[in-house]
């Protein structure tokens, strides 16, 4: 994976780029979660990607509502998965 490419990616992520996505993923977001996802993406991507993100998600999880974290979690998943049959 080109990291180059991810970062310059992840730097012009909007919020309204994560209302869209969720809303396409059946979830609604709050403000509050927008900013907290957001943030988190902003940060900790690199981890997401390359590391292990479980400190990551269990903050994540006491931040924002069960049914968004569920789907949070189900995303990381699917991603995940698609970025290990990438390698």
């Amino acid at each position: 994976m080109n990291l180059f490419l991810i970062s310059e990616y992840v730097k012009r992520i909007t919020k309204n780029d994560i209302k869209r996505f969720a809303l396409k993923e059946g979830i609604t977001l709050t403000e509050f979660e927008v900013n907290i996802i957001n943030e988190y993406i902003k940060n900790y991507y690199k981890t997401f990607i390359f590391g292990n993100p479980k400190g990551y998600l269990d903050e994540l999880k006491k931040q924002v509502e069960p049914l968004t974290y569920n789907k949070i979690e189900t995303l990381y998943k699917e991603f995940r998965d698609k970025i290990d049959n990438y390698r």
